[in-house]
């Protein structure tokens, strides 16, 4: 990975370790992956009203913190430099700390001091999944955009038809979504409790950068077809030059062909040419 993910706790394996840990995290990271994706439901698990929501939520947090804990210590025992590689992936330990801790934490209603903690986490979480899937969000995989902002839509919509108060239907939390993640903001419909308002700055943090991103890609296109044109162009223009030059070099060749040259005779015992009529 480049340097600044390294600075950032997000080095992964270096590429002069040991050949298996190398292969084992080009698997193990989308492991993580999807170990992280837990830790959305269990956030809101726990803020659900229903009592017996909470132990799920905890569950999750337990399963997402034990599935850090395992990959990171598989992939420690096959690196060379086990404290290197834990140096470099900083930030997965702290997320797998961070999990656990939640475990153990307070029942909802939660002190501003631990709402901070979880939202941070939840926030340190989310930054994770992103920048994973950095590479897959490409001007090149429109549909792929799409599919994601569609996905995205839809969840969020279920979200707030869950957990906001005013919302009574999926299709009023899909419009509220919508709302959310274009920052359109029409005032007909808000998140009034402390969950759904934390839940809509996620949406909006996330719809904000996808939409960003797909007309950033749609832009690109454009540009990349500009960019085919004038190659074609410019090719057609090589091509007529190579052209060009061939010509003008067979002409060339032609011409010195072309040129009388003036045979000369030469005795090898007289180096002096000799003419016809004269006499040795």
């Amino acid at each position: 990975m480049k340097e600044s993910w390294h600075v950032a706790g997000l080095g992964g394996v270096d590429p002069h370790d040991d050949a298996r840990a190398v292969r084992a995290w080009r698997w193990m990271q989308w492991a993580l992956l999807a170990f992280s994706l837990l830790a959305i439901p269990a956030f809101y698990f726990e803020l659900a009203v229903a009592a017996w929501f909470h132990p799920v939520g905890r569950a999750l947090y337990a399963c997402m913190s034990a599935g850090f804990v395992v990959v990171l210590a598989r992939v420690t025992c096959l690196s060379r430099k086990p404290e290197r590689f834990l140096t470099r992936n900083g930030y997965d330990v702290l997320i797998a700390a961070g999990a656990g801790i939640s475990v153990a934490g307070g029942m909802p209603p939660w002190s501003p001091l631990e709402w901070v903690l979880r939202i941070f986490f939840v926030g340190l979480v989310a930054a994770r999944i992103v920048l994973s899937l950095r590479g897959f969000f490409s001007p090149g995989r429109l549909w792929l955009l799409l599919v994601t902002a569609v996905l995205l839509l839809a969840s969020a919509g279920a979200g707030f038809y869950w957990l906001e108060p005013g919302v009574h239907t999926y299709a009023e939390g899909v419009w509220l979504a919508f709302e959310s993640s274009a920052t359109v903001g029409y005032g007909d419909m808000a998140p009034t409790t402390p969950a759904s308002r934390v839940f809509a700055a996620f949406v909006v943090l996330l719809g904000y950068g996808l939409l960003s991103l797909f007309f950033a890609s749609i832009a690109a296109n454009f540009v990349e077809q500009e960019e085919r044109i004038l190659r074609r162009e410019m090719h057609r223009d090589i091509k007529a030059l190579r052209d060009e030059i061939a010509a003008l070099r067979n002409d060339i060749q032609t011409r010195g062909g072309d040129t009388p040259v003036a045979a000369v005779a030469v005795d090898p015992v007289n180096p002096a040419p000799s003419h016809p009529g004269e006499s040795h």
